[in-house]
């Protein structure tokens, strides 16, 4: 039987149900779930049995996987997996995994580890929807830009920030990365178009600083509408999958000093093109012993 596909909200989100995530898929399953990926951009599984390796597979089964980051470590032995662990750092900033490499992930996947007894929701928005809520006039202006993603960004934590999380930004930064990117990015597999931009989107190519911040900031508010987002409440032994391609999403700080810990793999991803076709170029640093280039799949 096929997987059976329940909606989550008008714009974004499904919960997928029938899909043994333990056994080997045949084609047609993983058709679905690239199906669905493509329509609600955001997939969510309850009560999965994996482990690492098995989030490892689960997530082979859409694509070669990028190592666990450019710069900080893999966790627990791997090679390909970040725990999203609030005691080394919060990613409470609207992003779209890794995009300061030419080449970012095409999917990631959160598994939940530790869970909250309250808050600690992951939001994902849908940044295709937000490109069509634009004015017409400034969807095209955003079609022609061009936007500078970095990875040296200010982490200047309060005084009582833990020895921890003060290792994770300087491995964070350790190494430094820019990448030139469109600002409107055309999916590879079914041409929408999207506002590929978020925090670690610093700069737009030939705007004075001051501009290019207000219009980031104004075409980052049509991403964050209400309407464009998933708001995930964690239980234990949830998979989430979300194209990186065209969404982006904020782990909500809202849990006191509760622990939380997601475990992230990532997919390999294609060099983003722009509505023009010119694809994006790196600037600043060489990821390739973090991700291969992909094949659009």
């Amino acid at each position: 039987m096929p997987p059976s596909i329940r909606k989550l909200t008008g714009r974004i989100g499904a919960v997928v149900e029938g899909v043994d995530l333990t056994a080997t898929p045949d084609l047609s399953t993983v058709t679905a779930l690239r199906d669905a990926l493509n329509t609600h951009k955001a997939i969510v599984f309850d009560h999965v049995d994996l482990d690492n390796a098995g989030q490892e597979r689960v997530a082979r089964w859409f694509g070669e996987l990028t190592t666990a980051h450019p710069n900080v470590p893999a966790t627990d032995g791997t090679t390909n997996v970040l725990a999203v662990d609030s005691e080394t750092s919060k990613a409470n900033e609207w992003h779209t995994d890794v995009t300061f490499v030419i080449n970012p992930p095409q999917l990631t996947t959160l598994r939940s580890i530790v869970t909250t007894p309250y808050g600690g929701e992951t939001l994902i928005a849908n940044a295709a929807a937000a490109y069509r809520d634009l004015p017409a006039p400034l969807r095209a202006l955003a079609d022609t830009l061009r936007v500078v993603h970095t990875n040296q960004y200010d982490y200047a934590r309060p005084a009582s920030t833990t020895a921890q999380r003060q290792e994770y930004d300087r491995a964070f930064v350790s190494t430094p990365y820019e990448a030139e990117h469109p600002v409107v990015r055309v999916h590879p597999l079914t041409g929408e178009r999207g506002l590929f931009i978020g925090g670690f989107a610093k700069r737009i190519v030939g705007l004075p600083s001051s501009d290019s911040a207000d219009l980031l900031r104004i075409l980052q508010s049509y991403v964050t509408r209400p309407e464009n987002i998933l708001s995930w409440t964690w239980s234990p032994n949830q998979l989430l999958i979300f194209d990186n391609r065209i969404t982006q999403h904020y782990a909500v700080d809202n849990y006191d000093d509760h622990p939380r810990r997601l475990n992230r793999v990532t997919v390999a991803g294609e060099v983003p093109a722009g509505v023009d076709g010119r694809r994006s170029e790196q600037l600043v640093g060489d990821a390739s012993h973090y991700s291969a280039l992909a094949v659009a799949a």
